[in-house]
């Protein structure tokens, strides 16, 4: 899981430097930082921790730019990969003339290639570098070894080439053959991960202990479920009803809120064969059906003992958090084992909430991905087109063995479909899913030149006040010029909707994400362009026309000031747009009594903004702590900041936030007297440094947290070394913090997260996404508040580390789980997660003679939280316990950043230069989220706030730690030196 601005792990430079040294030179500190970053590539994160460690030892870094053949097919193998970034093509030649090669997959981060070393036999594929990549390289002989020691770790993660099974004609098609296996977790070899299990198999232990304690609890608490039933004049012996059954695991657990969600859990169990229905079902439903219990399938079914029921009342929350975790997959399995035409709403619903952030479906359009949902199903091999949900695959080529191994959320198979292969069943589907979206497809030509798509989708048909049935199909953007797709939403404007219900139609998708393809110099013109001129005739129809024309801009207009707000004071073209659009309006109300009523609206628009002429000064380096309210950082505010010298003297410069890097380097200039062949540099406490690009804005708060800035002549540059200062404390503050309760800590936490949080403005995130530069704007608000994510991370690891008595170490974790659990018990999660993961890392991790003495009980709540940091189909656990809480939130702002990032990078802006309002819209509902967690104000608990906590609130603002990895792991070393 990757924080914002980096990572909570070593800098990139760092651990490249590690990987690049020979393995007999690595530390066990170079080690620990390699270890840390491999830990959240999505290729080893179900490798077990000895194997990860050894790949640590004998692992090397390559980067390879755009277009590199990193080998030809039939080279003899001499290295194993894994892809770190970037993407490399596959390609396959039936002749030895590499330019007939065909590119059958792409591998992207994550997957690993090159098995085929440990039987020396050719490469069965070229593989190209798409773009820049980044590689893991391991040697043939080194590989050999890993494999030949950690077997059993490695049999169930890699296939090596001779354990494939050739099967089948050679009449296959060449580049479908495929050897499939599950890559089963080795974190938790007992719970069920395989998707095609049925009700045949045996039952794991862990899943046929989850039914025990299910039954013991129902027969303790609610025995009258387990009875015989009669139906039909036929006596069902000890059976539930699967209705009565979801009432009551819904009525168990707060982490049951959902209908689906029970019928997922109990779909586990009776996967498994631990609950069975009565006429052997293999579908659990929540309907009047008949399901019995495992145990009482024998008729001496015996009764809990009350030493059984106490036990089962103990543990019955850690089996509902099981179930919990694993029933969505279960849920998956059962709706996609059901013909297509026999799927509900509900379930089209959930597979598409499920597949929503699968890579394979990133591109395609809601309509197009409602449709392959509708078809989606589970294939024979061969016949049909596969995304991977979970685990991994092996491609290979028929009579050549394995040529690369793709893993979740990686497809296969639509080759063959594009290219017409002799598989009439799946063509026809996939060719109806094309045949309907252009069948649904609206498209608006100027000049033989598409100008505006719109797609037609269900609206559903409800029904209005007036009792009139409302349409059963609306039309969406799907791409256009900026001018049409304006005109579009003008056009569609519902004027009888209050301005709050206009707010959150899809016309606020347009204003939000505008910025990105239509700049406020190029809407204002079309605003005014739009807003008609006075009508001369006197025709109702006309005035009408033109009044509703009017209404419409003026509504828009009003829309767009509330979501910007100040943020258009800095912004010329808008302020002489919005004087002008003003006086044009108040011109009109002397014709048109009608318009009246939305002029004050427009004016205390402007007299607001003519308030905000004055330019705060900013402080970045101190915290601010003085109790008047936090007031949002502006590109116009001016920052006072040290920049050093390469002396490690410094100079104090006054600049706007939003100032480029050029403009920094021309203060300090006016300060040294001279400029002439100044670099600016960011230099991070472990002394990697990044020249900065003259574009480049608002640099000041991108700094890590004991990042400094230099400035220094080019020539100069490989003499620079981090301050002094930069390295943190070296003594602890557990001394002060232990005094101070851990509910008061999480409470002052969330307050000063909450005041950072809510300054931060939602354009800020789409600057961010598509790059500030772009449109020379600030995002300070939001680097503080990621910045702060990293800081509490570091604030854990850093006093761990710092504390030398074993005994208070253990009191410092027991203390740190507290705070977390407050943290989540306020709803402030950005915390939550950035103590967790304070915890989780490798320095601290690693502190196994600490970690034993931990009581039982907080290794269970550690457990708990450490689940929902689980970053599997996209980090559901998260997901699913957000989806239940109301507002106020503070979110976890790194995965809110991910998902925006994941979305721009998979799809186009523009397509066939039309802007790709699909993207907008994602971007759109993404940033919605933030939105949502500040729609309820945060009220601070009045009888915390109340009592005297100067203390706490100073010591929870400024917090000083360490932030270089490789000086964490050795403190780690230092305080528990590894086991022999």
């Amino acid at each position: 899981m990757v924080a914002a601005h980096g990572s909570h792990s070593a800098s990139s430079g760092e651990w490249i430097a590690c990987l690049d040294k020979r393995p007999l030179e690595r530390s066990s500190e170079d080690v620990d930082i390699i270890f840390t970053r491999l830990k959240e590539v999505k290729a080893f994160e179900k490798f077990h921790p000895n194997l990860l460690q050894q790949i640590c030892l004998c692992g090397y870094y390559e980067n390879l730019e755009k277009g590199i053949t990193l080998f030809r097919q039939g080279d003899i193998g001499t290295n194993w990969y894994a892809v770190l970034t970037g993407s490399l093509d596959v390609k396959v030649s039936d002749t030895s003339n590499h330019q007939d090669a065909v590119t059958i997959c792409t591998l992207g981060i994550g997957t690993a290639f090159g098995e085929s070393i440990l039987d020396n036999t050719p490469r069965h594929a070229t593989i190209v570098t798409r773009e820049y990549s980044e590689l893991l390289r391991i040697e043939q002989k080194d590989f050999k070894a890993l494999w030949e020691k950690y077997r059993q770790y490695m049999s169930g993660l890699l296939t090596p080439p001779y354990g494939v099974m050739e099967t089948g004609s050679n009449n296959d098609s060449k580049y479908e053959k495929l050897d499939i296996r599950w890559w089963t977790p080795l974190i938790d070899p007992h719970i069920p991960h395989h998707p095609t299990k049925t009700i045949t198999q045996v039952p794991s232990e862990k899943i046929l202990r989850a039914g025990k304690i299910l039954r013991n609890t129902i027969l303790s608490r609610a025995p009258h479920m387990i009875r015989d039933r009669k139906y039909h004049l036929k006596t069902y012996r000890q059976c539930c009803v699967g209705t009565e059954l979801v009432d009551w695991m819904m009525q168990q657990s707060p982490c049951v809120h959902l209908r689906t969600q029970a019928v997922g859990m109990w779909q586990v169990l009776l996967e498994e064969g631990v609950l069975n229905h009565v006429d052997q079902e293999h579908h659990f439903q929540d309907k009047y059906l008949f399901y019995r219990f495992l145990d009482d399938e024998r008729e001496d079914a015996p009764l809990p003992t009350e030493e059984e029921k106490k036990e089962c009342d103990e543990e019955l929350q850690d089996t509902m958090l099981l179930l919990s975790q694993i029933g969505p997959d279960a849920h998956m399995r059962m709706i996609l084992r059901k013909p297509p035409g026999q799927r509900t709403v509900d379930d089209l619903e959930f597979i598409y909430e499920e597949l929503l952030h699968i890579k394979a479906l990133s591109h395609l359009s809601t309509t197009v991905s409602s449709i392959f949902i509708s078809v989606f199903n589970q294939g024979e091999e061969g016949t049909s087109w596969y995304i991977i949900l979970k685990g991994s695959v092996n491609v290979v080529i028929y009579g050549k063995g394995v040529v690369c191994t793709l893993h979740e959320g990686d497809d296969f198979g639509k080759l063959a479909l594009v290219n017409d292969a002799p598989r009439a069943a799946s063509i026809e589907d996939f060719n109806r899913i094309l045949r309907d979206v252009e069948a649904n497809t609206v498209r608006l030509k100027e000049h033989d030149q598409d100008v505006l798509v719109l797609e037609k989708i269900p609206a559903g048909n409800r029904i209005s006040n007036q009792g009139n049935s409302q349409p059963q199909h609306k039309y969406i953007v799907m791409s256009g010029t900026p001018e049409k797709i304006l005109e579009h939403f003008l056009e569609t404007m519902r004027l009888e909707a209050t301005l709050s219900e206009a707010t959150d139609s899809v016309l606020n998708d347009f204003i939000m994400m505008h910025c990105v393809f239509m700049p406020n110099s190029q809407l204002c013109p079309a605003l005014m362009a739009q807003y008609p001129f006075p009508s001369q005739g006197t025709e109702q129809e006309k005035m009408d026309y033109a009044l509703n024309n009017k209404r419409r801009v003026i509504r828009l207009v009003l829309q767009w000031a509330a979501l910007y707000g100040d943020l258009l004071q800095e912004d010329e073209a808008a302020m002489a747009f919005l004087e002008e659009f003003y006086v044009s309006v108040s011109d009109d109300t002397r014709m048109i009594a009608a318009l009246k009523e939305q002029l004050p609206e427009l004016e205390k628009i402007l007299l607001t903004l003519s308030n905000f002429h004055k330019v705060l000064l900013q402080l970045f380096n101190t915290s601010d702590d003085r109790a008047q309210k936090r007031q949002p950082i502006r590109g116009s505010d001016e920052v006072l900041f040290k920049v050093y010298c390469i002396d490690q003297t410094y100079t104090t410069i006054r600049v706007p936030v939003s100032s480029s890097v050029k403009e920094v380097i021309s203060a300090v200039a006016d300060k040294l007297g001279s400029g002439e062949g100044l670099i600016i540099v960011k230099m991070s406490s472990g002394g990697e440094k990044v020249v900065l690009k003259p574009h480049d804005v608002s640099v000041f708060t991108t700094l890590s947290v004991n990042g400094r800035l230099f400035a220094c002549p080019r020539d100069q540059f490989d003499s620079l070394a981090p301050l002094p200062e930069q390295e943190g404390p070296s003594t602890g503050t557990v001394g002060t913090f232990e005094l101070m309760s851990s509910k008061d800590l999480a409470h002052q936490m969330t307050v000063y997260d909450w005041e950072l949080f809510n300054c931060v403005h939602e354009l800020e995130l789409i600057y961010h996404t598509f790059g500030r530069h772009n449109f020379k704007k600030t995002t300070a608000n939001l680097d503080l508040f990621l910045r702060r994510f990293n800081e509490i991370q570091f604030w854990v690891v850093t006093e761990i580390c710092l504390c030398s008595q074993l005994s208070k170490r253990v009191q410092l974790l027991k203390k740190y789980i507290k705070i977390a659990a407050h943290c989540k018990e306020y709803k402030n999660l950005n915390s939550f997660f950035a103590i967790i993961m304070g915890l989780s890392n490798v320095a601290v991790s690693r502190l196994s003679l600490t970690w034993e003495k931990l009581p039982s009980k907080f290794k269970k709540i550690y457990a708990e939280f450490e689940s929902l940091m689980d970053p599997s189909r996209n980090h559901r656990a998260y997901r699913l316990t957000v989806a239940k809480l109301d507002p106020p939130i503070i979110p976890f702002m790194p995965l809110l950043i991910k998902d925006m990032t994941f979305t721009h990078e998979g799809n186009k802006t523009f397509t066939d230069n039309l802007v790709n309002f699909e993207k907008m819209r994602m971007i759109a509902n993404t940033v919605r989220t933030v939105k949502f967690c500040r729609s309820q104000s945060f009220n601070p608990d009045a009888a915390l706030t109340n009592k005297n906590h100067q203390d706490v609130r100073s010591y929870v603002r400024q917090l000083n730690v360490i932030d270089n990895q490789r000086t964490l792991s050795q403190m780690s070393h230092r305080l528990e030196p590894r086991r022999a």
